[in-house]
């Protein structure tokens, strides 16, 4: 029997890029990634494989206008004999502009980063909620004391027949753990916390909306992609943790580690 394996040949530009986000580390949208032209196979009598430069996580809903192509495998789950086919295209340039709209936005709400010693007196003095968006792992290893996680992006959980495409496609490329927009981000932090909440968002390295020679739009990631579905959910008291847990625990700042 052959089985198919689906694959984004053309990904549509109304897709939120927010959601290309590695399964393994933070997005940061420094990166100028370029289009992959073409992937030509030669005709070999050994195994061919494939080879990508990253992957993407898509949103939780249907495939919509996404153009798919379709990679036949064989019984013996050897890739059939295939010519000049586009398998993944990247667009940097429209990640990039959509992210220019996301830091427009925070900086228009007033969006402020504070280093890790202010959000700690926050917290004990003013009452700030430090909302930990990185996966529920990640957080019961390691996380600030009274810190509240609803992650951003979640593993693949419907067993649709795309979303079972999804996984095939993430597992064909060696990635076990494809993510996607958590749907129910904005509905938990609003039963956790609740939009009268001030809250501090922390993931893991925290981005930045400082311009720099090398990012004059500042670094995406996944704390400043929650702040501005945030505050356009109607948060008002948002607040970004600068240089992320990361630099919080580096600086030995009080965790609860190994949390069950």
């Amino acid at each position: 029997m052959t089985t198919m394996l689906a694959a984004s040949s053309v990904v549509n530009s109304n897709l939120p890029c927010s959601s290309r986000i590695s399964s393994c580390s933070d997005f940061t949208s420094g990166y100028s990634w370029r289009p992959i032209e073409a992937a030509r196979l030669r005709q070999t009598r050994t195994s061919r494989s494939l080879q990508i430069t990253c992957t993407a996580t898509k949103p939780a809903k249907s495939p919509g206008t996404v153009n798919r192509l379709f990679i036949f495998l064989g019984s013996s789950v050897e890739l059939l004999q295939v010519q000049d086919i586009v398998f993944f295209l990247f667009f940097s340039y429209t990640a990039e502009e959509e992210w220019k709209i996301k830091r427009q936005v925070l900086v228009e709400k007033r969006v402020r980063s504070v280093d890790v010693k202010e959000a700690l007196r926050l917290q004990k003095e003013n009452n700030f909620a430090i909302l930990d968006v990185r996966p529920e792992a990640e957080f019961k290893e390691a996380h600030p004391p009274g810190a509240v996680n609803v992650q951003i992006y979640r593993l693949i959980k419907e067993w649709t027949a795309w979303d079972i495409a999804r996984r095939a496609a993430f597992a064909f490329f060696g990635i076990f753990s494809g993510t996607e927009e958590n749907p129910e981000f904005i509905q938990s932090v609003d039963e956790k916390l609740g939009k009268d909440a001030k809250i501090i968002v922390a993931c893991s390295t925290g981005g930045t909306l400082k311009p720099t020679q090398n990012f004059p739009d500042g670094k995406q990631s996944r704390s400043l992609i929650a702040a501005y579905l945030l505050v356009l959910n109607g948060y008002k008291n948002v607040f970004h943790l600068d240089g992320g847990l990361y630099t919080w625990f580096k600086e030995g700042l009080p965790a609860v580690e190994g949390e069950e």
